[in-house]
Parts: C-alpha cells; sequence; structure tokens
C-alpha cells in the first residue's frame, strides 16, 4: 500500500499494529491473552522460572537473551511509560534514550550491542543501536519510520521501514549503510526478523497487512518465497528457520523450515503453537496453548520433543520469545499477583 506523511496516522499505523500484534510481543492486548485459567508449578522437567522484574510498572517482556546472560527488552517505568531495558546479574537497568517518549529493545549480541525502536521528539519511530551507552539513530529508507529486529555478532541489523513512497520494506543495516531488501514478486511490503552470520535473512511480505503473509528467505540479494501464510521469525547459523503458520482454519502452528522441507513442531495439547527463536543447536522456544482456546505456556523443543517450560511459582501461563546457546529462554507471564513481569527459564544444575 503506497501512503504519504499525511496519511501516517492510517494504513501506516494499522500496519504497525498488526505486525506488532501478530507478533504477540509489543502490545498491551497481550495481557488478556494469558489468562488465568490453568495452573502450573514453576518449573517443569529441569527448568526454574524466574521473575525478573520491572521498572517500576506493569508488564515488563523480555525479548532476547545472548549467552552471556544479558537481556533485553522493554517495560512499563513507575510512571507509565514505556523503555527499553538491559537485565544484568539481577539488574535491570533502563536504556538511553534520544529524548523520545518510547523505546523498545529487541535484540541483543555477544558483544552487548542492543537493536530496537525509539520514538523521537518528533513522533516519529526510528530503528536505533546502543552499545557502552550510546545510543545511535539508524535512519530509515527515506521515509519517516524505521524498527530495529535483529542483530548478528558483527552489529549487522535488520528489521523494516518506510521508503520515499510510505511503503514498509525490509532493510539491512551495516557500517552505516541501510539496505532495502525489497519484497516478494506479488507483495508490496516486508519486514525482517532476524539474521544469522551467514547473512541470511528472514521475515515475511504481504501486500495487505491484515490478509496473508509469505515467509521469505533473503540471500545475495534474492528473496525466497517459504511459503504463505507463515511468519519466518528467526534463522540459526546452519539455516534453520523457525516461525509459525496459519492452517486453513486459522489455527497458528509451530514450524521448523530447513532445505526445503518443512516440520510441524506439535502443540503442548491445545493445537496451537508459534515457535520465536531457534539457537545453533537447533533448541526452539516458543509458545503453545495447552487446552483448546485456553493459556499459553513457554515450550522448548528438541529432537523432536516440545517440553513445558512451566510458569512463575503461583502463576499462570507464558510467552518464551528468545534462546541463547546455553539453552536459556526469554519471555514473560503472569505472578501469582496477577502481574506480568519479564521471565527467564533457564535449566536446573
Amino acid at each position: 500500500m503506497r501512503m504519504s506523511p499525511a496519511s501516517i496516522a492510517g494504513p501506516l499505523v494499522t500496519l504497525v499494529a498488526f505486525t506488532l500484534a501478530s507478533c504477540e510481543h509489543a502490545t498491551e492486548a497481550e495481557n488478556a491473552a494469558i489468562s488465568p485459567v490453568f495452573e502450573s508449578s514453576a518449573s517443569t522437567k529441569g527448568y526454574e522460572a524466574i521473575d525478573l522484574g520491572t521498572l517500576g510498572g506493569d508488564p515488563s517482556y523480555a525479548m532476547k537473551i545472548n549467552a552471556r546472560g544479558q537481556v533485553v527488552g522493554w517495560s512499563r517505568t513507575e510512571s507509565g511509560a514505556r523503555r527499553a531495558f538491559l537485565w544484568e546479574d539481577g539488574v535491570m537497568t533502563e536504556l538511553s534514550t534520544l529524548g523520545g517518549s518510547r523505546s523498545d529493545a529487541m535484540d541483543i549480541n555477544a558483544r552487548g550491542q542492543v537493536v530496537g525502536s525509539i520514538t523521537l521528539v518528533s513522533g516519529y519511530t526510528h530503528a536505533f543501536l546502543w552499545e557502552n551507552g550510546v545510543m545511535t539513530d539508524l535512519g530509515t529508507l527515506e521515509g519517516g519510520q524505521s524498527w530495529g529486529w535483529g542483530i548478528d555478532a558483527g552489529g549487522q541489523v535488520v528489521g523494516w521501514s518506510t521508503t520515499a513512497s510510505w511503503e514498509s520494506h525490509a532493510f539491512l543495516w551495516k557500517n552505516g549503510v541501510m539496505t532495502d531488501l525489497g519484497t516478494l514478486e506479488g507483495t508490496e511490503e516486508s519486514l525482517a526478523a532476524d539474521l544469522n552470520p551467514q547473512g541470511q535473512v528472514v521475515g515475511w511480505s504481504f501486500t495487505d497487512p491484515t490478509g496473508p503473509s509469505h515467509g521469505f528467505l533473503w540471500e545475495r540479494g534474492e528473496m525466497t518465497d517459504l511459503g504463505r501464510g507463515m511468519y519466518a521469525r528467526s534463522i540459526n547459523a546452519h539455516g534453520q528457520v523457525v516461525g509459525n503458520r496459519f492452517t486453513e482454519s486459522g489455527l497458528s502452528r509451530a514450524f521448523l523450515w530447513e532445505d526445503g522441507v518443512m516440520t510441524d513442531l506439535g502443540d503442548l495439547g491445545g493445537g496451537e503453537s508459534d515457535a520465536r527463536d531457534i539457537n545453533d543447536r537447533g533448541q526452539v522456544t516458543g509458545w503453545s496453548r495447552i487446552t483448546s482456546g485456553g493459556t499459553r505456556h513457554a515450550f522448548l523443543w528438541e529432537n523432536g520433543v516440545m517440553t513445558d517450560l512451566g510458569t512463575l511459582e503461583g502463576g499462570t501461563g507464558g510467552i518464551a520469545i528468545g534462546i541463547n546457546a546455553l539453552g536459556q529462554v526469554v519471555g514473560y507471564g503472569r505472578n501469582e499477583s496477577g502481574e506480568l513481569p519479564a521471565i527467564l527459564w533457564t535449566p536446573k544444575p
């Protein structure tokens, strides 16, 4: 859909709202999605769920974790502002801003570089790169808005940005240069969600933000269609891709794609699932409903087996979003008080 700056409050906002809602990790509407229907223990099959707290408000969402155990995400502050955070060694720190009203941290690499998006004083949202206390505006593809979503070990960033014609296109940012990755043939807009050390990028492409999307794999300037009704969310160093696809009946199913072969990862009994991240060991994390239409629980999938990671003590539900090389998982879920804090699921010694 082609847009002008004057129409930013219309289709562009719809696009962004739909994209974030479909990713289920950047909208307040999720709070109601983890309803107190089912309770389980704080750990399941060797995993412990740890409450990471907030920046003073409710909720807080953990998005990614690196091998050093550093966690990034966003949280409400005591005043209700939405701010990006870095959690390390039990301390949650609010990241610096560029003077705007809102920020979200989406990914972190082994060097501690953080990528995300920040709302500027102008009201526009731009992708950022944060390192050692310094936040850098990554700019746009000649449009007014951009969002950063993934970063690799070398500091390359992927996400999406509006173009001069106000279409949203996936981008790859490297050494100060933002490159438009284009869209799949027959579609008008795209979003990049992740990349691996080989420079392969995954995401999805679409024409209507409320219609079916097509997952894609981008490599060396060529974008390959992975299938209709798909959201390709993460790719590891081996080229394994995970995400979710929708069935004809509208159910979400977690998948693993490798060398052209699509594998359904199953569910925890409720018929629906969504894979969010995969590490280089082939461990996959995400969420699955435990009963039909019921509560979502975080899972770890490995070697064909999907394991329920459990909930906080006395809490209900959970969404897993990121996993590191050690198998530590982050996301969020309800605690005993009904609040929605960031969670770290870590293997027991």
